[in-house]
């Protein structure tokens, strides 16, 4: 996950987070989060870049729109790097590193 930038792992988190989504629900989602407006032309191509490096999955739901799933992968992925933050607030919370 660490080649990705933060939006891609933002997009992920929010595939994750429910059963195959279409583009519109992952959008509305982001739009809340960001508290903003999130264009099609940066949504989708970076929906289409998690899914070539085997993160999600794109299926097509309609003629109109498309679904994506979390692969095996992308929990993986999203497992190391909840872990790689439990570890960083450890080593802060026991006094090994300032703030």
């Amino acid at each position: 996950m660490h080649d990705l930038t933060g939006f891609q792992r933002d997009l992920l988190y929010v595939v994750a987070g429910y059963e195959n989504p279409n583009g519109l629900g992952i959008k509305r989602d982001l739009e809340e989060y960001y508290e903003q407006e999130i264009h099609h032309s940066r949504l989708y191509p970076n929906l289409d870049t998690l899914a070539d490096k085997g993160l999600i999955e794109k299926g097509e739901q309609d003629r109109r729109a498309n679904f994506y799933s979390i692969t095996k992968r992308g929990c993986r992925e999203i497992e190391a790097r909840r872990e790689w933050e439990s570890e960083q607030f450890s080593e802060k919370e026991s006094g090994r590193i300032d703030l």
